[in-house]
C-alpha cells in the first residue's frame, strides 16, 4: 500500500485516497507512530475498497459500438453484432445483441440505435415491477421516467409521486430491478431512509440486503438511491 503520511497543524486525523491510488494520511504534528498504525489498521477494509472502485474505473473502456463487444440485458452477457442493412434496428438472437444499420461505421447511429432499445425494453420489465409492488405500497404513482443518471438507481419524489429510474438498470437482474423499484416506491410510504423505511423494506421483501449487494457487487461506478 502507498502511504504517503502529512504532519499538519491540524486537530483531526484526515485520511483520503486518490484516484492514483495513493494513500493520503493527513495527522496532528505530535502523532506517534502507534496512532498512525492503528487508523491505518482499522480502516484497512475501506481503503481496500476505494483503490479498488479507483482500479476498476481505469480499467474501463469505452464502448465503440463493433462486433464483438459485450453488452448486459437483464443480467446476461451478449455480444453485439453489427449488420449492415437498410432496414435498421436492434434485436436479440442466440445470445448475440443485433444492430442492423445502414451505415455500420456510423457510431452516434448504432448508439442511438441502442439506446432505443434498451428504453423499450426498461419500459417493459420496470412497468412489470412496479405493477408487482404498488399492489403493496397501495399509493398513488403519479409519473415513473426513465432517465440516464450518473449517481442515482432511482430517485422518488413522495410529495408529487414521481419515481424515476435509471435506464441502465435493464442491464441488471430481475431482482435487482424490482429491489430498484420497490425502493423508490417504499418513499411513497416513508420518505425518507428512516429505520421505519427499511423495517418496511425488510416486511415485504426480506432479502434486499441480497439484492442489493448483487446489484453494487455487479457494477463498476456505485449509484445511490
Amino acid at each position: 500500500m502507498n502511504v504517503r503520511i502529512v504532519r499538519k497543524d491540524v486537530k483531526h486525523i484526515n485520511l483520503k485516497v486518490k484516484p492514483s491510488g495513493e494513500v493520503i494520511l493527513t495527522v496532528p504534528t505530535d502523532s506517534n507512530e502507534r496512532d498512525i498504525e492503528y487508523v491505518l489498521k482499522k480502516r484497512a477494509e475501506w481503503i481496500d475498497k476505494k483503490i479498488a472502485f479507483f482500479d476498476a474505473h481505469r480499467n474501463v473502456v469505452e464502448k465503440e459500438h463493433v462486433s464483438g463487444e459485450n453488452f448486459k440485458y437483464l443480467g446476461r452477457n451478449y455480444r453485439l453484432k453489427v449488420i449492415e442493412s437498410k432496414d435498421e434496428g436492434v434485436n436479440l438472437q442466440r445470445g448475440y445483441l443485433q444492430v442492423f444499420v445502414k451505415d455500420t461505421a456510423n457510431y452516434e447511429k448504432k448508439q442511438r440505435l441502442i439506446k432505443a432499445w434498451q428504453t423499450q425494453k426498461a419500459k417493459i420489465h420496470f412497468q412489470k415491477a412496479i405493477e408487482k409492488y404498488k399492489l403493496i405500497v397501495k399509493q398513488e404513482i403519479e409519473t415513473v421516467r426513465i432517465r440516464e443518471m450518473k449517481t442515482r438507481w432511482g430517485s422518488c419524489n413522495p410529495s408529487k409521486g414521481y419515481i424515476n429510474l435509471n435506464l441502465k438498470l435493464i442491464e441488471k437482474p430481475t431482482e435487482c430491478i424490482e429491489y430498484v423499484v420497490f425502493h423508490e416506491l417504499a418513499h411513497l410510504v416513508h420518505a425518507d431512509h428512516s429505520t421505519k423505511f427499511y423495517n418496511y423494506l425488510s416486511l415485504f421483501m426480506p432479502d434486499w440486503e441480497k439484492r442489493k449487494d448483487r446489484l453494487e457487487k455487479s457494477n463498476l461506478f456505485h449509484p445511490r438511491m
